[in-house]
């Protein structure tokens, strides 16, 4: 009799997952539309010439977000050309070689070797031989934010004591108040898994969020923090509530943002990831709907080696969970289930 029951118990759950899966993957894209770090379609021009070995549009990409003063982008672009420098920089060197002293060369190139140098196993010794190429990118540039986002990174690698990290994240938040790439290397600084704690890095990212602007990234901090929290496990209750809390206003602000957005891509990606560790399916579905085709390899990359299969394993999931929680006979609409259950992931 026990067999018999639970043989129906899966069959009901399979007659579920068929019935209601079709109705929530309504709002989401198929599977072969979605795609990984994609770039904003303002810097993609920049990526396809500089592939060509013309970097004449990055450098008119990053002198108007300069002279425009719009950090955000900037520092995302300067991300993603150095990322592309990082397997070609061949167009990159004809940049510095035809203008030595522009401040945009300048800035990529630091990023470039920042990361090289992150995944050397030298790391140490190499953050420290290209500490002047981040001076000249700061000096070069006196208001801009993005060179010294990439010096408090530096200096995390190389070791820098708190008071070294202080007197940059100063100089940092003297140029741009409000920026979300400095505080988030701030809260990396802060983590756990290097200088600092839990308690500290939430302290932190929940003392930003506070002060941030209405719709600024730097709302996500907490969540970001509540990320950390959860891959190190053992979280009592009292950490559960934080998670939550912070899970809820990132969900807040993502709802503030348009849609298939890749500007807030990679907070929803991280966002949604921490709903699935809360066993939160509802507004999870509802985060891959914003999400749209955007995913990011943070932060799968850090239960995969393939980030775009473990977002979409995670997409289907969600949907298979509520499919299977809803009655055959239930009307059009969402599951109803716990907000809090926690989950594997």
């Amino acid at each position: 009799m026990v067999g018999i029951m639970a043989l129906l118990r899966a069959l009901l759950r399979t007659a579920r997952v068929i019935r209601h899966t079709p109705r929530l993957s309504d709002g989401l894209p198929p599977d072969d539309a979605v795609l990984l770090d994609v770039p904003d379609a303002r810097t993609a021009p920049s990526l396809v010439a500089a592939a060509d070995g013309d970097w004449e549009p990055a450098a008119k990409l990053l002198a108007t977000a300069r002279a425009e003063a719009d950090w955000e982008s900037r520092d995302r672009q300067v991300a993603r050309l150095a990322a592309f420098a990082y397997a070609r920089d061949d167009w990159l060197v004809h940049w510095l070689a035809d203008a030595p002293r522009d401040p945009d060369a300048l800035v990529v190139k630091a990023e470039l070797e920042v990361r090289r140098a992150w995944d050397s196993p030298a790391r140490r010794e190499r953050l420290r031989e290209i500490g002047p190429l981040i001076d000249a990118a700061a000096d070069s540039a006196p208001g801009d934010p993005v060179p010294w986002r990439i010096a408090l990174d530096h200096a995390r690698g190389s070791h820098a004591t708190h008071g070294a990290f202080e007197a940059l994240w100063e100089q940092a938040i003297r140029r741009s108040s409000h920026h979300y790439g400095c505080h988030v290397a701030a809260l990396r600084y802060l983590s756990a898994q290097w200088y600092g704690s839990h308690r500290e890095c939430f302290d932190f990212a929940e003392q930003a969020a506070a002060d941030a602007l209405p719709g600024s990234l730097i709302k996500a901090l907490p969540v970001r923090a509540a990320f950390a929290q959860l891959l190190a496990g053992g979280y009592s209750s009292v950490h559960a509530e934080r998670i939550d809390r912070a899970a809820d206003l990132a969900v807040e602000l993502s709802a503030g943002h348009p849609a298939a957005d890749p500007g807030p891509a990679e907070v929803r990606n991280l966002t949604v990831s921490v709903l699935l560790r809360r066993g939160r399916w509802e507004a999870a579905l509802e985060e891959f709907r914003l999400i749209g085709p955007y995913a990011t390899s943070f932060p799968w990359t850090y239960f995969s080696d393939d980030p775009l299969d473990r977002f979409l394993q995670a997409r289907d999931g969600v949907r298979h969970r509520l499919a299977s929680a809803t009655p055959l006979r239930a009307a059009p609409g969402r599951a109803r289930t716990g907000r809090d259950r926690p989950a594997a992931h």
